[in-house]
């Protein structure tokens, strides 16, 4: 009866969508030629005049694709791997970018980086975000430590959320229902649930904003075990911001979050009572002083986690701490020369045996030059000063050169750039830590081309090969160690943005990588992304979704040899009808053929799922 109520569900909501057909021109714009990207200068310059790879999610995408989370959003791009995303809620094995691991992977949040320090790999979770919160994603490729510090090695992933809304008040609204089943397990019980709100406003000089979001699912085991037991996960999150503009050159905002999930694991190939449970808290500041031709910023947070893990081998309960501060300068010399100077300092600090921190301060420099005659050029150096190792120098260059016309452009690009990953606390001073390690070291040469048509077409083809030294690992006897052999990885990326009317948008993005040196588990070597989409009217959007994963290697924990996992293709489906101004309602079908196939071995994947909901504004 479910079954047939939910596939009914579908049908008329499809059906509207097919018979509306109006004229007009969607009122959720592409990107268009003049699109400007900040994360890889921290200036909005135009996407001609920046030489590095930077993929933007905005506004309209993500309007375009509510009732996704923010990993499935991201690994729809080129180069990206989101191991576990397309598992069960709370299976996140792993963001990987171009060909390495996620500790390489930056993840920043309105201005401030975020990473837990008591985890073991000190890595961000990305099941602490709510999508509906977030205004747009900037992604740069490649490395970035110049302008964002440790751990930019591979990506930046730059996350935006939405500002207080310039009327008295505003608010959103959002909620989805859904199954939550394996491809062997077609029962069609709703199962997964999301709800968020979020309420903004401005009075005179003041502005404010509160958000809350819960998520829950059951309905799928962890593990791939006969006795298929049901793990549940739950999330809760509340944001509050308070902004005032003193004058039309000095504001100031503050905020503060809490986010705490519970979720049930498994071990791999076999079920347990296995539970964890995380308490993030954090509070904030950012400012912005306008002069002139420049602009000071400040942005800073204390963000405490706390995580009670539940397994077989006991309990165990870690906390974590962390302060980030950032200033920096910014200013523009004849229209020409974007300057930005600044300092970070972060401070980490966790509990093993005893109480343990340490502390990064990192002056930098970066330029970037347009030029009148097509030549733009990025270049900047970073001094990182560690508490426990000393000093690293990292630095980067890129030029590039634009021929320009009157109907678009034709872009070359070249980068070559350094970048280190600190290591964590748990690798320095726990029971397995070691001392006297050394930051990993990463280079990076990138070279392309972009070719763009008015609004119409863009073109990209990059390649990139990057050198891994230092890293990171264990010795015999599991104490953490500098591994001596190093790891090279090379690669391709192309992607296709093309409109040919405007009612019709096709995005194609290819990845080959290539990871040598070790054995590169869950690195597809062949990654595709295909996105159709068609506005029917001003009021609906359908768009058709097809993503490959290819050939790449898991470790099985039973007998710790490598496994060669099958490739897998995967069809989406989305549909979204505004009914009114203010009411849209919209569909997702996931995995639509029903595809059975392994990310992680031993753990569950999603066969075909449906979610439903709606979006509110007033």
């Amino acid at each position: 009866m479910k079954k047939s109520i939910l596939f009914l569900s579908a049908a008329i909501l499809a059906g509207k969508g097919l018979s509306a057909q109006d004229s007009q021109q969607d009122s959720v714009q592409v990107q268009q030629l003049d699109e400007v990207v900040v994360s890889d200068s921290r200036f909005a310059l135009k996407r001609e005049n920046s030489g590095k790879t930077v993929i933007k999610i905005t506004a309209e995408e993500l309007e375009r694709n509510q009732g996704k989370t923010v990993a499935e959003l991201i690994n729809t791009k080129s180069g990206i791997e989101l191991t576990g995303s397309r598992g069960r809620d709370g299976s996140v094995f792993g963001v990987f970018a171009r060909g390495g691991r996620g500790k390489q992977v930056l993840i920043i949040i309105d201005g401030v980086r975020v990473a837990d320090p008591s985890s073991f790999s000190a890595e961000y979770d990305l099941r602490l975000l709510s999508t509906p919160e977030i205004e747009s994603i900037e992604i740069i490729k490649g490395a970035a430590s110049t302008l964002y510090g440790t751990n930019a090695a591979t990506a930046v992933i730059n996350i935006t959320t939405k500002k207080s809304s310039k009327k008295e008040i505003t608010g959103n609204f959002q909620s989805t229902v859904g199954t939550n089943q394996t491809s062997d397990d077609q029962n069609y019980n709703l199962a997964s649930f999301a709800n968020s709100a979020l309420v903004s406003g401005t009075l005179n000089k003041f502005s404010y904003s509160a958000a809350f979001s819960n998520r829950y699912s059951d309905g799928i085991s962890a593990a791939t075990t006969p006795e298929n037991e049901e793990d549940s996960f739950s999330q809760f999150s509340t944001t509050i911001k308070l902004g005032y503009k003193f004058s039309e050159k000095f504001e100031l905002t503050v905020y503060g979050n809490q986010t705490k999930y519970d979720t049930e694991f498994d071990a791999s190939f076999a079920e347990a009572p296995n539970q964890t449970k995380l308490d993030q808290q954090r509070v904030g500041i950012s400012s912005s002083y306008e002069y002139a031709k420049g602009s000071l910023h400040i942005n800073s947070a204390y963000t405490d986690y706390e995580t009670d893990s539940k397994s077989t081998f006991g309990e165990s309960i870690s906390e974590g701490k962390n302060l980030v501060l950032n200033v920096y300068n910014k200013y523009v010399f004849a229209d020409k020369l974007y300057t930005v100077l600044g300092v970070d300092f972060l401070k980490d600090e966790a509990t093993f045996t005893d109480n343990e921190e340490q502390t990064i301060v990192d002056p930098y420099v970066n330029v970037v030059y347009v030029s009148e005659f097509g030549l733009n050029l990025n270049a900047g150096a970073r001094f990182n000063t560690h508490s426990e190792y000393g000093n690293h120098l990292v630095y980067n260059f890129n030029p590039s050169y634009v021929f320009s016309s009157a109907n678009g452009y034709v872009k070359l690009l070249g980068s070559y750039a350094t970048s280190y990953i600190t290591p964590n606390l748990t690798q320095l001073f726990s029971s397995f830590g070691n001392e006297d390690l050394e930051p990993e070291e990463n280079g990076t040469i990138e070279g392309g081309v972009e070719y763009a048509v008015n609004d119409k077409l863009r073109l990209s083809a990059i390649y990139f090969s990057r050198n891994e030294k230092n890293r990171i690992g264990s010795d015999e006897n599991f104490i953490s160690a500098n591994i001596a052999d190093e790891i090279d990885a090379t690669g391709i990326e192309t992607e296709v943005t093309w409109k040919p009317i405007p009612a019709f948008n096709v995005n194609l993005n290819y990845a080959f990588t290539e990871r040598k040196g070790d054995n590169a588990i869950r690195i597809p070597k062949h990654k595709v992304n295909a996105s159709f989409g068609y506005s029917f009217s001003d009021k609906t959007y359908v768009s058709l979704n097809y993503q490959y994963t290819g050939d790449r290697f898991d470790t099985d924990f039973r007998t710790f040899e490598d496994v060669a996992l099958d490739p897998f293709s995967l069809v989406n489906l989305y549909v979204g009808h505004q009914l009114c101004d203010n009411f849209k309602l919209f569909i997702n079908a996931n995995n639509l053929l029903n595809e059975e196939f392994v990310e992680v071995i031993g753990f569950t994947t999603k066969g075909r799922n449906i979610n439903a909901g709606f979006n509110f504004t007033f």
